[in-house]
C-alpha cells in the first residue's frame, strides 16, 4: 500500500531525470547537422511507433477527435520542441532554470482553472522565483535581458509546460493513454509545421549509421516510458506539488552538462536559480 501511494512522486522524478539528461544526445544530433526540430520530428515518430503495438496489445481504444485532445497536443508539441531548441543552442542549467518558473505559472492557472486553492504563501513563492529570475536576467542598462533566442525559448516553454500539466489534470475524463498520445503526435504536427516554414535543408542520409540510429531509439524508449509515467504522476498529484518534484531535473542537468560538456554556471545564475528553487519549494508545501 505504502509503494503504491509513493509511484506517482516516483513517476514524476523519472521523468525528471529523463529530461534532465536527454538534452546531450539531441546536442550530439545537432552536431552531426541534425536540428532539434527534425531531430523531434524523428524520436516522436519513433515513439508513436513503439506506442502503436502497446496500443493494440493492451486494446485500448483512444479517440483524438476532440478539442480538449488537440488543444493539448498542440501546446505539448509547442512546449516539446522548444525546450530541445533552448538546450540545443543555450546554457543547460541557465535554460532549465529558467523553464522552471513553471510552477510560479502553474499557481495562476490552477486557481482560475482548476479552481485550486491559492494561499498567501502561493504568493510569496512567485514573487520570489520572479526576483529570482530578475536576478539571472539583469544586465547593466536592462532591468530584464534575455540575452539570447535561447532565453525566450526557456520561459515560453516553461509556460507551456504548466498550461500542459492543468490541461492534464482538468481533463479527468482523458485516459493517460490519450493525454500521452496527444503529446507524441502534438510534437510530430508541430514539428511539420516548423519544417514547412524552416528554410534549412533536411538532414543528409548519412546521418543515419547504426549508432545514431540507436541513440534515437533510446531517446525514444526513454520518452514513450517518461511520457506515460509523468501523465500518471500529474494525474494523481496537485498541479503545484507535481512541479516542484521535476525540480530534481535541475540537479540531473547541472550535473549531467559538467561532466559532460563542462558547463558552468555565474554565482547571479546561481543566486537567481537558488530564489527559483526556493519559490516552487514554498508554493509546493501543504
Amino acid at each position: 500500500m505504502k509503494i503504491r501511494s509513493y509511484l506517482p512522486m516516483f513517476s514524476l522524478l523519472f521523468g525528471a531525470l529523463v529530461w534532465g539528461t536527454i538534452w546531450y544526445p539531441y546536442r550530439l544530433m545537432a552536431h552531426a547537422g541534425v536540428s532539434g526540430i527534425y531531430s523531434s520530428l524523428y524520436v516522436f515518430l519513433l515513439t508513436l511507433a513503439i506506442a502503436l503495438p502497446y496500443f493494440f496489445i493492451t486494446k485500448k481504444q483512444i479517440s483524438i477527435w476532440t478539442k480538449d485532445f488537440w488543444f493539448l497536443a498542440s501546446i505539448a508539441g509547442y512546449t516539446n520542441i522548444s525546450y530541445v531548441l533552448a538546450v540545443i543552442d543555450g546554457e543547460v542549467v541557465r535554460v532549465m532554470l529558467l523553464f522552471y518558473l513553471s510552477p510560479i505559472w502553474t499557481i495562476f492557472l490552477a486557481h482560475f482553472i482548476l479552481n485550486e486553492d491559492t494561499k498567501k504563501r502561493h504568493y510569496i513563492a512567485a514573487l520570489i522565483s520572479l526576483i529570482g529570475a530578475f536576478i539571472m536576467l539583469w544586465q547593466p542598462g536592462y532591468i530584464v535581458h534575455l540575452e539570447s533566442k535561447s532565453d525566450w525559448l526557456a520561459i515560453t516553454s516553461g509556460l507551456g509546460f504548466a498550461i500542459t500539466n492543468v490541461m492534464t489534470r482538468k481533463h479527468q475524463y482523458m485516459t493517460i493513454n490519450q493525454k500521452a498520445l496527444a503529446i507524441w503526435l502534438g510534437v510530430v504536427v508541430v514539428a511539420i509545421l516548423c519544417i514547412t516554414f524552416d528554410r534549412n535543408t533536411m538532414p543528409s542520409l548519412n546521418f543515419f549509421t547504426p549508432i545514431d540510429a540507436l541513440i534515437m531509439m533510446c531517446i525514444a524508449l526513454c520518452l514513450f516510458f517518461s511520457t506515460l509515467l509523468v501523465q500518471f504522476g500529474v494525474t494523481q498529484i496537485k498541479a503545484v506539488e507535481a512541479s516542484s518534484f521535476f525540480l530534481f531535473e535541475i540537479v540531473v542537468a547541472a550535473i549531467s552538462a559538467y561532466l559532460l560538456v563542462g558547463e558552468s554556471v555565474s554565482l547571479r545564475e546561481w543566486v537567481g536559480g537558488l530564489m527559483i528553487i526556493i519559490g516552487v519549494v514554498l508554493a509546493a508545501q501543504n
